[in-house]
């Protein structure tokens, strides 16, 4: 028996002419400034291509390692040579003392690390190491990428394709490059869509929670949510439930959504995605569908409002990066039995429930967080505010 080598493997590009898509990611590469880094995205968008042709471009010697397997030997072994680079896959799966290990070898240059993972490295990596590394994002291949490297490989190996079919191949891959040679190494030459078409059947949703797809899969439910469109929502939330995801995860994501995008346009929105998260663990599967998709498909439904999101990031802000100020003395705790400071005017004791007086500190007093659009419910609130001001 012969060793067979897969068309993906033979066609890696040998050099960075031969590299397609991740434009942006190249144009620094050439440029020649190499130093220890994390590439993130999606599996077959060329991240284990493109470590070895930085090797190839620095003439360092060229080190792969998984890290579900490797050893901390291994690593320490790497490390006395000289001019290597480590390139550690699916560097995620390292815990925080492993990844502690790496720091003073990237940190003061013995080691050129190249991390890769599909996850994303803010949940993943411990800050020590990212403050040591750079991050660079891979994009998803695009169908014109896919096509490319379909049509190198039919040039390469005197393949005959319609393209139509090249198409096809192109956009069942979902651009992942890995995934396109593999379906065209299955087909026999001359390729027409029709040979494609039975050879992938129907196309099968894949879903993988602990993958990229995890990530926009419910990238897709909360923007769709967002976007008004329940029919969208409701089919993202088909392909968690029938993936087995976890529904109280689901269940928080239509909570925040509620809140953030629909917020005080609607306020009933957050009142049905708490009723939701806690059907969700009172009933289970399958009954937990019903009450998850009342309250997607009402989220979908209802006007939409981020001011209060939009306020509290605002304030935020301002409470990490400037001088506030004090609060003003009437609205301190005065530590006594009756309840209020001196000068504080007690609202309920005034017409219409409502007094004038300063809540914001000095230095601040004139800002405004929280801008309430004109939308749903909030209008209401937006009014009641306006004639608050004409008060003071």
């Amino acid at each position: 028996m012969q060793r067979y080598i897969p068309l993906a493997e033979r066609m890696r590009p040998k050099n960075l002419d031969e590299f397609v898509g991740q434009d942006r990611v190249r144009k620094f590469i050439e440029s020649g400034k190499i130093s220890s880094m994390i590439f993130h995205g999606a599996p077959g968008t060329g991240k284990t291509t493109l470590a070895r042709l930085i090797a190839q471009k620095i003439s360092a010697k060229f080190f792969q390692l998984n890290a579900g397997s490797a050893s901390v030997t291994e690593i320490r072994s790497i490390v006395k040579e000289s001019d290597a680079i480590l390139f550690l896959d699916e560097i995620h799966r390292f815990n925080k003392a492993q990844q502690d290990i790496l720091l003073p070898f990237v940190e003061d240059g013995r080691l050129i690390l190249i991390g890769a993972t599909t996850e994303n490295p803010f949940f993943e990596v411990n800050r020590a190491l990212l403050s040591r590394v750079r991050l660079v994002k891979f994009e998803t291949l695009t169908v014109e990428n896919i096509e490319e490297i379909l049509n190198r490989a039919c040039k390469l190996e005197s393949i005959e394709i319609e393209s139509d079919a090249r198409k096809l191949i192109a956009e069942f891959a979902n651009g992942d490059a890995r995934i396109a040679l593999n379906i065209l190494e299955q087909l026999e030459s001359p390729i027409d869509r029709k040979s494609v078409a039975e050879l992938l059947g129907d196309r099968i949703q894949n879903y993988d929670r602990k993958g990229d797809n995890h990530f926009d899969t419910i990238s897709a439910f909360i923007k769709s949510m967002r976007g008004s469109d329940p029919d969208a929502a409701i089919h993202y939330l088909a392909r968690m439930i029938e993936s087995g995801e976890d529904l109280n995860f689901i269940a928080r994501r239509v909570a925040i959504c509620a809140a953030e995008d629909v917020g005080n346009a609607d306020p009933f929105a957050l009142v049905l995605a708490m009723a939701a998260v806690d059907a969700v663990q009172f009933v289970g599967l399958p009954e937990a569908r019903i009450p998850l998709a009342q309250a997607v498909t009402y989220i979908a439904s209802a006007k939409k409002s981020n001011a209060a999101y939009l306020a509290i990031d605002r304030a935020l802000k301002d409470v990490r990066t400037r001088d506030c100020g004090e609060i003003p003395s009437h609205l301190r705790d005065p530590h006594s039995s009756k309840g209020f400071a001196k000068g504080y005017k007690y609202p309920h004791d005034y017409p219409y429930h409502f007094v004038a007086q300063k809540y914001l500190p000095d230095k601040i007093s004139t800002v405004k967080y929280y801008e309430p659009t004109d939308i749903g419910r909030e209008r209401f609130l937006k009014e009641y505010l306006a004639w608050k001001e004409s008060q003071s």
